[in-house]
């Protein structure tokens, strides 16, 4: 479903993400990890095409994000690190916002809004602000925004951050389901609990590189840590020796 070859992206000469190469099935959680400045969120946001890319090539479903944006788009939900809408919209409005952008109908968005508000339980603070909302009420909005189109990859930055522990359990879930009906999703995290809970496999960034990629248990031994390690553990053995 996602394709990511030899992407790269500058900053001022810099390579913020130096030829990476990884990609995400459907019906698989995919998790990028890696330290602060290691390229995480660039590479979400050049997937998402919020970032022009420098090199490589980004394809969504077969299209390219580059050269056939509006196709791959559709086909992508995105969950930002921090949840953002303009002022003086209700958490509704902007659901149904959301819709109307990847071009649903009035009546089908309606009824997308009242399938979705139930699983955080959200039904009844929908017609209030959104900038009166907690933190974490953004963030499950900023969920449900995401699945609003029915999209079939799921690029996620951060996403339990500000989430009380029983919503995080229900978002695991909503993530597990999604990957279950067929869809793909990427994950990127400093949490590295959740991606050793959730995912399929796992990208270990580095300086902007992708230094390794494999399940948990490949993972392990490739850092050449013993049987009972940690994530924590295979990822400080990969970024030390790599």
């Amino acid at each position: 479903m996602l394709t990511v070859q030899n992407l790269q992206k500058k900053f001022n000469n810099h390579f913020a993400v130096d030829n990476v190469d990884f990609s995400v099935s459907s019906g698989e959680i995919f998790s990028l990890i890696g330290p602060n400045s290691s390229g995480k969120t660039t590479i979400v946001k050049s997937i998402t095409g919020l970032l022009r890319i420098d090199g490589g090539q980004v394809t969504v479903g077969g299209n390219d994000v580059a050269k056939n944006p509006k196709e791959a788009k559709s086909l992508i939900g995105y969950i930002p690190d921090e949840p953002a809408v303009w002022s003086g919209m209700t958490g509704e409005e902007f659901l149904h916002f959301v819709g109307a952008l990847y071009g649903m109908d009035p009546e089908l968005r309606r009824k997308k809004i009242k399938e979705l508000l139930p699983l955080y339980a959200l039904d009844g603070v929908e017609k209030d602000q959104f900038e009166q909302y907690s933190r974490g009420i953004k963030q499950k909005f900023s969920i449900l925004a995401a699945l609003m189109h029915e999209p079939k990859l799921i690029v996620v930055d951060e996403p339990i951050v500000g989430l009380d522990p029983e919503s995080a359990i229900v978002t695991k879930k909503i993530f597990h389901d999604f990957a279950r009906a067929g869809g793909a999703i990427l994950l990127v995290t400093h949490t590295l609990s959740i991606a050793h809970e959730i995912s399929t496999r796992i990208g270990v960034l580095k300086k902007g590189k992708l230094i390794a990629v494999g399940t948990f248990e490949e993972l392990k031994q490739i850092g050449k840590v013993g049987h009972n390690a940690t994530l924590e553990d295979v990822y400080t053995a990969l970024t030390r020796i790599m």
